[in-house]
């Protein structure tokens, strides 16, 4: 489940994490794996403040993404 709030979007994952490429696809900030791991790799993407080029990043609960003006939440479900 996601809700988007003005750029800003929350997202419930189930497990530990998911995958920093596989999160933007799921938000639909890119639609291939390959745009996803271009960005990823040219420095557009921030995990926190920090800029990240690892495409395979484990996302945990609580981090925040961001790419343009988009920010992603990271937060666990609760079952």
């Amino acid at each position: 489940m996601k809700v988007k709030v003005k750029g800003l979007q929350r997202v419930y994952i189930i497990g530990e994490y998911i995958k920093l490429d596989a999160l933007l696809k799921y938000c639909s900030l890119v639609s291939t794996g390959g745009e996803a791991k271009t960005l990823i790799q040219n420095g557009e993407v921030l995990l926190g403040k920090k800029i990240c080029t690892q495409r395979g990043k484990k996302i945990k609960p609580g981090d925040a993404i961001r790419y343009g003006k988009n920010i992603i939440l990271v937060k666990r479900t609760k079952e």
